[in-house]
């Protein structure tokens, strides 16, 4: 698996923010206009739970953690995370954003990050994502400050380049996730799979080969794969044709192949019309394609309308609970699952506590796997499965380190 992934990922890691999932969020570009870029962002008070008071935590050690993000309309689970630490840690946060357009504004990419290097009280920079454009910002960052610690979320440029600049890189296991959403299926008492996508997708090698490795475990597992093609949501029928054919689909799906039939897509668009047809049919739904609790679920059963933020209004318990109760008033526990916590979130959240621990001696060197993975299991609340990345040479980055997890099914 890590021969395949190692040759996949350095394919796909430049065009993965153009893939189904575009990072993981799927939150409407009219949220929240976003802080100016390059800025100190304020943070805006989280819904749901109460908000701890600015600054109220107190991390040991001196100095300041730089925070960059991806705007809201990019991906609201990165910046609300970004959001959290700022509340908590109050000014020894400094968040700033990539330009919406990185990908043609790689200058502007260079003087952020420019401007945090120039702040002394900056020890340590997170940047989550880590987009195309990222390394030659750190180069420059890296000209007048080898101090610092630097941690990439989801990165996006060629793995060894990557490893050769950030302390520490944190992705989650795309192609290791197919594998484990039919076997989570199949524990959920699945019988068939259909996995929902359509040609533009399947042209993209790291989806086209996560669905050959997710069509192998089915007949390991001994149930039946069906290759269902959707209209693309770009294309004539748009995003509402695509939602409809959806909706249409599922029932005639569970029809033929019963109800223990699990379906799963690879686009965000998708996973609410998918959400709301397979709990009306008693289906079987694994995971969203960005697996995580604010992912479909809450427009899906109506907890929020698809205009609103669910990362803003609710907490992950929150949501969770809501979540569970939906499902259990619709006679369908067990049947539903993704995973326990947005991964998106926990890199930023996760990084920033280890952040301050490196600030305070009290990691061993830039790269402690000890308290790293802590960090990623307290926020989770179970163990998270950390392992390293190795390319097609055989050699391994112990910095590098792709992330799965356990899934979180309803009900249970």
């Amino acid at each position: 698996m890590k021969k395949v992934l190692s040759v996949l990922l350095t394919g796909a890691m430049a065009v993965s923010m153009l893939a189904g999932c575009g990072g993981g969020s799927s939150a409407p570009a009219q949220s929240e206009a976003p802080a100016e870029q390059g800025k100190e962002e304020a943070p805006a008070e989280q819904g749901g739970a109460e908000a701890p008071a600015e600054g109220e935590a107190q991390a040991e050690g001196t100095g300041k953690v730089a925070i960059v993000t991806n705007t809201v309309s990019q991906n609201e689970e990165e910046y609300r995370s970004a959001e959290t630490m700022s509340q908590k840690y109050g000014d020894r946060i400094v968040h700033v954003t990539w330009p919406d357009n990185f990908m043609t504004e790689q200058e502007q990419m260079i003087t952020t990050v420019s401007k945090l290097a120039a702040d002394p009280e900056i020890k340590a920079v997170i940047i989550n994502q880590a987009v195309p454009g990222t390394n030659a910002a750190i180069d420059k960052l890296l000209e007048t400050r080898d101090d610092m610690l630097i941690i990439y979320g989801t990165p996006q440029e060629n793995p060894e380049d990557v490893a050769a600049r950030a302390d520490i890189i944190l992705q989650p296991n795309e192609l290791d996730m197919g594998p484990a959403m039919v076997e989570q299926a199949v524990k959920m008492g699945a019988k068939t799979f259909v996995h929902y996508s359509f040609p533009r997708h399947m042209a993209q090698v790291l989806l086209s080969a996560r669905r050959e490795l997710i069509k192998e475990k089915c007949a390991e597992l001994n149930i039946e794969f069906v290759d269902a093609t959707a209209p693309d949501p770009t294309g004539d029928s748009g995003t509402t044709g695509a939602q409809q054919f959806i909706l249409e689909d599922v029932p005639k799906m569970v029809a033929q192949y019963g109800k223990d039939t699990a379906f799963f897509s690879t686009n965000c668009a998708m996973q609410v019309p998918l959400i709301k047809a397979s709990v009306e049919q008693g289906a079987i739904y694994p995971q969203p394609c960005c697996p995580s609790p604010y992912h479909g679920y809450p427009a899906a059963l109506g907890l929020v309308s698809e205009e609103d933020s669910a990362v803003e209004k609710m907490n992950i318990q929150d949501i969770v609970d809501q979540t569970t109760k939906s499902l259990e008033d619709a006679g369908v526990l067990g049947r539903f699952s993704t995973w326990p916590v947005p991964v998106a979130m926990m890199i930023t959240v996760a990084g920033t506590e280890y952040a301050f621990d490196w600030m305070a001696g009290k990691t061993n060197g830039n790269l402690d796997m000890d308290v790293l993975k802590a960090k990623m299991d307290e926020y989770a609340g179970l163990d998270c499965n950390m392992s390293p990345y190795t390319d097609d040479a055989g050699t391994s980055y112990d910095n590098y380190q792709l992330i799965m997890m356990d899934y979180l099914t309803y009900g249970e």
